[in-house]
């Protein structure tokens, strides 16, 4: 049988990973993107049904991955509409068009869909978002598990990995604070993160979407995340180590950031229900952010 990969957010920090593995692996990817194309991306605008139905029925794929969304919380904040144009509208056409066609989707979610006061956060867990990102993602979550049994959600932490530019990745932009060594700067050590390279999201998906074709019953809610935790501060001095970069004018903000949205504390994931089906890989942070950053080191 062909294996045949739908993948939206195609050109983002995590789909560019996907895709890379699917492809590696054998199967034949229809990546999409709306405005960073390339030679191997199709330009699909998720938010035009007409377009999603074109690509699909012509596709004939036989699993999807739906990784586009707006990710980033500041910028749902700022543009409520738009983001729940993508993170909601354009999941809830997709995973319709997907059960007309009878093909599951894995929808990646995140991990800010708790409020992040008792972790670890298990699958059965009730979400409570403490920001709009978080329920934008939440319904997006609901629309995919309402609208089919075949489809499964991986809620997934904050990423990091090759970066196209450092701001693409809360933990990459990170080392903007240390390169400016020439002015004191504070950091948060406050909200506690298990990052996670996308090699390893890669992974996992792949492994997922080869045991639903092979027949396993991969659905429902799944959870993983790095198993390093750290501040935002812890990140910036494990950096400083791996480059050998001076970090004395980095200094840490024991509190809570102000005039940002709000961020849950602790949102560690409980992994085991994908430890069960043999499904994980980690990569230690200090080699997945050399191996991501060491272009960015002059």
């Amino acid at each position: 049988m062909e294996r045949k990969l739908y993948l939206t957010g195609a050109s983002g920090l995590l789909g560019r990973a996907v895709r890379t593995k699917f492809a590696e692996e054998g199967w034949t990817v229809y990546g999409t993107a709306l405005n960073r194309i390339s030679p191997v991306l199709h330009r699909v605008d998720l938010n035009d049904n007409i377009a999603v139905e074109k690509s699909l029925s012509s596709f004939k794929p036989n699993y999807i991955i739906h990784c586009a969304a707006e990710r980033f919380p500041d910028r749902v904040q700022a543009d409520p509409n738009k983001a729940e144009q993508l993170n909601v509208g354009a999941t809830k056409n997709l995973v319709e068009l997907a059960d007309k066609l009878s093909v599951p989707v894995l929808y990646i979610s995140t991990d800010y869909v708790f409020n992040g006061k008792s972790p670890p956060f298990k699958v059965n867990d009730i979400p409570s978002p403490v920001n709009l990102y978080g329920e934008l993602k939440l319904r997006g979550e609901e629309a995919t598990l309402e609208t089919s049994s075949r489809n499964a959600v991986l809620r997934i932490p904050v990423l990091y990995g090759p970066v196209e530019k450092l701001s693409e990745s809360a933990v990459t932009v990170l080392l903007e604070n240390l390169l400016n060594a020439s002015q004191p700067q504070e950091v948060s050590n406050y909200e506690k993160r298990r990052p996670s390279h996308v090699n390893d999201i890669a992974e996992i998906c792949f492994q997922m979407a080869s045991k639903t074709l092979q027949g396993s019953n991969i659905q429902g809610i799944y959870h993983w995340c790095g198993k390093e935790k750290f501040t935002k501060y812890e990140m910036v001095l494990k950096m400083a180590g791996v480059f050998e970069l001076p970090h004395s004018h980095i200094t840490a903000a024991a509190d809570p950031p102000q005039g940002t949205t709000t961020r849950p504390y602790d949102t560690t994931l409980d992994t085991s229900r994908l430890d069960a089906l043999h499904i994980g890989q980690h990569t230690s942070f200090a080699d997945g952010i050399h191996s991501a950053l060491k272009g960015w080191i002059k």
